[in-house]
């Protein structure tokens, strides 16, 4: 049995690399762009009761997850498209623990996350595959980690994000044998 480490952290924790080059950015950006392709195979042939099962003890549910990325990924795109434009802005936070308790996450399907993914996801990589190196490096301000965060380690992040909940659902499903 894996400890409860290895199942909040199948991947490891992010780790910003020292310098970031071309060839991080270009494979950050294939992981942001596979990813609703990734997640919706991860996801195909799960029934309801599997997918309303918690992927580790006292954790979210695939539901949640799912729900969760299109949250989180929601307001990276933003961050990104606010960061480009303005002069270090500072961004708004969200409670994402409370976000997946509202209704909204709780009551919709799966597959409106899904649809909202793969057309969100399209046009963030469109995004990112036309930023220059100077748009990867300006940055926002993130009030409650009190510092500012350049675009290129950003991205970094979400990609990582984007592996490391897609790996919570393969290791639930692996584990189960499903």
């Amino acid at each position: 049995m894996q400890n409860l480490d290895e199942l909040r952290y199948p991947i490891g924790k992010y780790q910003k690399p020292e310098i970031i080059t071309p060839n991080h950015l270009q494979g950050w950006i294939q992981t942001i762009t596979e990813l609703p392709t990734k997640l919706r195979e991860a996801l195909n042939g799960l029934d309801e009761s599997q997918i309303h099962t918690p992927y580790r003890p006292e954790g979210w549910t695939v539901h949640q997850l799912v729900h969760h990325i299109a949250d989180s990924h929601i307001n990276a795109y933003i961050r990104f498209k606010l960061a480009i434009t303005e002069d270090q802005p500072t961004i708004k936070p969200y409670k994402e623990a409370l976000w997946a308790e509202l209704e909204d996450t709780q009551q919709t399907p799966v597959e409106v996350s899904l649809t909202l993914l793969e057309a969100l996801h399209q046009r963030w990589s469109n995004l990112l595959k036309s930023m220059t190196e100077a748009e990867f490096a300006r940055e926002y301000m993130h009030p409650e980690q009190g510092k500012t965060s350049r675009l290129d380690a950003v991205l970094g992040l979400y990609a990582w994000h984007s592996t490391h909940h897609l790996e919570h659902i393969l290791a639930l499903k692996r584990r189960n044998k499903w």
